[in-house]
């Protein structure tokens, strides 16, 4: 594992102090880190995270359109599309947990872009939808 920015450690660590669901991604889409907080939704433990590049995580945690429950492209991934597009992206989708069942969740990804403008990664903080939210 290649050294880490300096940013993206420091993302890192203050997201495992937050109670609040985070999915952090490299500047490839590969998967660093998500936090404690983050297993609920995912039904897979924080603990057993490893780093996986974006075609790995994308099979390991598969998401789907909300609308039509169809899988949701790559591209379309909001934590994908931040990383790509350099800007916030928000939505709504669909998860599929471990056991199969798909569950709504709500979506804010943001790219991390460190001095000189270098994009070094992004962050996704997320959450169960209400059932207001999965209808938007």
């Amino acid at each position: 594992m290649a050294q880490l920015p300096v940013e993206l450690i420091l993302m890192r660590q203050l997201a495992s102090y937050l109670a609040t669901p985070i999915f952090l991604v490299g500047p490839k889409g590969e998967l660093l880190f998500y936090n404690e907080a983050a297993e609920g939704v995912l039904g897979y433990r924080f603990d057993e995270a490893v780093e996986l590049p974006l075609a790995q995580w994308i099979r390991a945690f598969p998401l789907f359109e909300i609308d039509s429950g169809k899988p949701l492209p790559a591209e379309h991934i909001p934590v994908v599309r931040a990383l790509n597009e350099r800007d916030p992206v928000h939505g709504s989708l669909l998860y599929e947990r471990p056991g199969g069942d798909r569950v709504p969740v709500v979506v804010t990804a943001f790219p991390l872009v460190g001095q000189g403008g270098k994009v070094l990664g992004a962050a996704a903080i997320f959450w169960p939808a209400s059932p207001q939210d999965a209808q938007k």
